[in-house]
Formats: C-alpha cells, sequence, structure tokens
C-alpha cells in the first residue's frame, strides 16, 4: 500500500459514517446489538489506525438525530453502549493520547450520558494526538440552526444584530465543535451513497468515499487503502488548475 509519508498529504480530519451493523448482525442470524456491539470493536481499532498515521481530527457518527426513531430496545442499547464504552475505554484513549470531544445535542441524551461525556472531554482535555469527535443525537441541519440561535442569542445580549458580523466564520465558530476544521475525507460504509444529514456544513468541499463493506467487517488495512487513495486525488477547491 502506497502511503504518502509527506505530512500534508495525510487528511487532517476524517469523518466515517460507521453503516451495516445490522445488516451485519442479520446476515448471520444474531440481534441487532450484536452488529452494534462488533462496530464498536471495529470504531477502537480505526482509531488507533488514524491516531498512527498522524490523522489529528477523526469524527464518528455514532447516534443520529433520527435514530431515535428505532424500536425502544435498540436505542436502548445504543445508550447503554454508549455509557459502558465513555466509562471503560479511558486508559486506550490515555495510551494513544487521544483527546474526546463530542458532537450533537446533549440535552436529549440520559443524564448519565451526559456525565460520561463532560468526564471524558475533561480526562482527555490535555492530550495532543488524535481528536476523536464523536456525534451522538447528532445531524447537520441540528447543529447549523443551534448555531445561528446561538449567534442570535449572544447579539440580543448586545441589544441589536450586526448582519455585517454573521459570516462562515461566526457561523463555523458557533457549532458544536468551533476550532474543527472543514473535512478532508467522508466514508460511508454499508453501501448506501449519501450524506445522511451528516456535517454538511464541515463536507463542503470534502472528498467523498463509499464501500460496501459493513462495517463490523471493515478494517484498518481497508481504511489505509482509503487514505492512500485520499492522496492520490486532485483537489481543486473550485479553482482552474494553471
Amino acid at each position: 500500500m502506497d502511503l504518502s509519508k509527506n505530512e500534508s498529504a495525510v487528511p487532517a480530519h476524517v469523518a466515517i459514517i460507521m453503516d451495516g451493523n445490522g445488516r451485519w448482525a442479520k446476515n448471520r442470524n444474531l440481534p441487532r446489538t450484536s452488529g452494534h456491539s462488533e462496530g464498536l470493536k471495529r470504531a477502537k481499532e480505526i482509531a488507533k489506525a488514524a491516531s498512527d498515521l498522524g490523522i489529528k481530527y477523526l469524527t464518528l457518527y455514532v447516534f443520529s438525530t433520527e435514530n431515535w426513531k428505532r424500536t425502544q430496545q435498540e436505542v436502548g442499547f445504543l445508550m447503554s453502549l454508549i455509557h459502558s464504552h465513555l466509562r471503560q475505554e479511558l486508559d486506550f484513549y490515555r495510551e494513544n493520547k487521544i483527546r474526546v470531544r463530542i458532537l450533537g445535542d446533549r440535552s436529549r441524551l440520559p443524564k448519565e450520558v451526559q456525565d460520561d461525556i463532560e468526564a471524558s472531554e475533561r480526562d482527555t482535555a490535555d492530550f495532543t494526538g488524535l481528536t476523536i469527535c464523536l456525534a451522538i443525537n447528532y445531524g447537520g441541519r441540528d447543529e447549523i440552526v443551534r448555531g445561528v440561535r446561538k449567534i442570535v442569542s449572544e447579539a440580543e445580549k448586545n441589544g441589536k444584530i450586526d448582519l455585517e458580523s454573521i459570516n462562515e466564520e461566526s457561523i463555523s465558530g458557533s457549532f458544536d465543535i468551533a476550532e474543527l476544521p472543514d473535512l478532508d475525507l467522508l466514508i460511508r460504509t454499508g453501501g448506501e451513497l449519501r450524506l445522511s444529514n451528516f456535517l454538511l456544513w464541515k463536507a463542503a468541499y470534502a472528498e467523498l468515499m463509499f464501500t460496501d463493506t459493513l462495517w463490523p467487517d471493515y478494517g484498518t488495512e481497508e481504511f489505509k487503502k482509503d487514505i492512500s487513495d485520499f492522496q492520490k486525488r486532485n483537489r481543486r477547491f473550485g479553482a482552474v488548475p494553471l
């Protein structure tokens, strides 16, 4: 596999829509919850690989604002899985100097999950390696709406809204993680060809990759191949090459 050693060719921000857990389980006559458990193992492996490659930010789509529509049993299991992961994996994050950040509206999450989120962010705040951003109760449109509301709320405190101050920088700065850079590479497993309301603003000029591989079967070798393929692309950002 031909991975460039040039640091500038390594994507700074990679995001993954981890799709296919349920189908993976169904193919094996297992409950959907088994697919989610296996998918969590894969997330750890990919996080370690991203850290080793020198990627600065890895955003994983854990639970969307639309996932509440699933059965109460599945939603409950996913919340329990998030809860146990954040509690049990601190040693993994500490060993690899991985900082944990959370994207999404926390207000609807169970109290214990909110507490786990705060603890994970606090306990890893000084780590300088990979930043892993877990998108929990996250929707791209919802993030934009909440960001705009934040801008308006701050403006009202000053007694007026300065329209000239509302621009791409101020809107981006109002998002859940203000310093999160634009997305370089978006990977979706599971064969679907859509963004599913994920990082809509940050993905404006992202390179997109789709694979039929179901998430629990997506390993480090395929991830490294996707990074290698990314490095071969010519990113012009709307410009015409001279």
